[in-house]
């Protein structure tokens, strides 16, 4: 069976709150999806697109439900975990999550033992959960860098791929983690890195696994993601490697008098080393209101990337592994079993008594929305490989719409992700349509967006230097206040089409902290900024992102 066309209507037994901002039921959606059953989620192949035509002006996408998911959640099949997948079931679907992705460490006992095993209780948690998508996937210590998720499409072959790849080309297993500039090992490290995406892709092209996806994990946490290396990573295979967090998990690091003085929202309290690119600046290595550096600067290393023309996602998640406030402890092991000889902890046990822990629930604090057509785990994955993608904290928004159209068309027009072509000097118009939250987050508090930015930057095409982050020539280029605004409405921003090709994206907040962005106030006057350690109270300042959409002028 196929996976479930969209209606072009809305469910009248819903709430306007329940409406996408398209007017979409995305609740309507998912119930008619558990009507049918895992069966019908897990759909049949969509069909192969026919060649490209030859492109035209303008562009007419379809209209969309956002589907709200974490590729970024560990269990008990992790090393450093501790809670078993229906704790994490539940928590999603409390908190409204309609997939998620399971990416448990690699080691040799996740390898050896628990991938298989979780891969039953995976199965299991579909069957019992039909209107949660379950990813299986893998967090892949990149050789030479940091870490990356990689899940694939359910199938035969979902497991075998993940437990190949591991084995194969993850950089822990093999020791291939140096990366320091000038090592011995460093050059075969990063090729090795590439060469894993360029199999991924292969195991896709085959037919082994109808699809597989890499997002690239906390990229700054560490500095040891350097620029050649994700463009060498996102250049090895596009459809593959498409994109990265452009805020980590772990946002409940720094709430105040938790974890000490020293604390910073997603755990980014390292300071350069050896291994680290040295172009970074130290100022690289914390978050700008909870989202990474590489994402929060504007002009810097994620709009370095969209210069070049090529799309580069950006997503966020909770990279659950320890809950705040949350009383369980790891269990008990058996006399003789360890992690390397079963690749799985012993279940938690419940003390009352609050343990450490840096992260939210999946879906508690970070959302990731991916505009699809049809309910299923193919159409997901292509949602986010289409960039039809935009992120909040805090729950501050209950619905995103964003299209950039030609003002002599009359259709849709193009939206996230996706490329508009027009002509020199033609006017187009930017249409952000925002439904504000309609109820409070799980901290109590109703969200106020306080402002949308529109961020414009030049496309110039490849650059020479591969280890540049920065594109000089973006910069926010408006600001609509949009305090006080309440339910569903539009802001229409005109645009111009000047004399090379541009794209825009959007970024808002509520409004309470903010200052001149890294790049200083003529290129960013009011972005976020980083917290004092240990007082990051992550719910007193929250943002969306979106992804952009490319404006491509025909000649230049």
């Amino acid at each position: 069976m196929n996976e479930q066309q969209l209606p072009s209507w809305a469910d009248p037994s819903v709430s306007p709150a329940d409406l996408d901002a398209q007017g979409v039921s995305r609740r309507g959606l998912l119930r008619r999806a558990g009507l049918f059953g895992a069966a019908f989620a897990l759909g049949s192949a969509t069909p192969a697109l026919a060649a490209s035509p030859r492109p035209r002006f303008g562009g007419d996408d379809p209209r969309l439900a956002y589907l709200v998911g974490d590729h970024h959640v560990h269990s008990v099949y992790s090393h450093d975990a501790k809670y078993t997948f229906s704790q994490q079931a539940r928590a999603a679907a409390k908190y409204g999550l309609d997939w998620m992705v399971f990416n448990e460490h690699s080691n040799f006992g996740h390898a050896n033992y628990g991938a298989k095993l979780e891969h039953a209780e995976i199965v299991k948690a579909r069957a019992e959960n039909p209107r949660q998508l379950i990813f299986q996937g893998l967090e892949w210590y990149i050789p030479a860098a940091e870490h990356c998720t990689v899940f694939a499409a359910p199938g035969p072959h979902e497991t075998d791929l993940l437990t190949q790849f591991e084995l194969a080309y993850d950089g822990k297993l093999l020791n291939y983690t140096e990366g320091s500039a000038g090592a011995a090992d460093t050059a075969r490290n990063e090729a090795h890195a590439v060469k894993a995406i360029k199999w991924l892709a292969e195991q896709r092209r085959s037919g082994y696994v109808d699809d597989v996806l890499v997002i690239a994990n906390h990229p700054l946490r560490l500095g040891i993601d350097s620029p050649h290396e994700m463009r060498g990573w996102r250049d090895a295979a596009p459809e593959i490697m498409i994109g990265m967090e452009g805020a980590p998990g772990a946002q409940g690091a720094a709430i105040p008098g938790w974890r000490g003085a020293t604390s910073i929202r997603g755990e980014y309290e390292n300071k350069p080393s050896a291994q680290s690119w040295a172009g970074y600046p130290a100022a690289a290595y914390v978050t700008y209101g909870g989202f990474d550096w590489a994402t929060a600067t504007v002009g810097g290393l994620w709009d370095s990337m969209l210069a070049e023309g090529s799309l580069y996602s950006i997503t966020t998640n909770s990279d659950n592994h320890r809950t705040v406030f949350d009383t369980w402890k790891n269990g008990d092991w058996p006399a003789g079993q360890n992690f390397d000889n079963t690749g799985k902890l012993p279940d938690p046990v419940n003390t009352d008594t609050p343990q450490p822990g840096s992260d939210f629930w999946p879906g508690e604090f970070s959302r990731t929305h991916v505009g699809v057509t049809r309910y299923g785990y193919r159409s997901v994955m292509a949602g986010l490989r289409a960039g039809r993608v935009w992120v909040d904290h805090g729950h501050l928004l209950d619905g995103l719409d964003v299209r950039v159209k030609r003002d002599c068309d009359s259709g849709r027009g193009v939206t996230l992700g996706g490329r508009l072509r027009v002509r020199k000097g033609e006017r187009i118009t930017l249409y952000v349509t925002v439904t504000s939250a309609s109820r409070p987050n799980p901290q109590g508090i109703l969200p106020e967006l306080a402002h949308v930015d529109v961020i414009r930057g030049a496309v110039r095409g490849p650059v020479s230097d591969r280890d540049t982050w920065q594109a000089p020539d973006t910069r926010v280029v408006q600001t609509k206040d949009v305090s006080g605004r309440k339910g569903t409405y539009t802001l229409r921003i005109p645009l111009t089409a000047g004399d090379e090709s541009f794209y825009v994206r959007l970024r808002g907040s509520d409004g309470k902290r903010h200052g001149a962005g890294y790049l200083g106030a003529s290129v960013d006057p009011h972005g976020p900024i980083p917290h004092e350690p240990g007082n990051g109270d992550p719910w007193a300042d929250t943002w969306f992102y979106s992804n952009p959409i490319f404006v491509d002028v025909a000649g230049a």
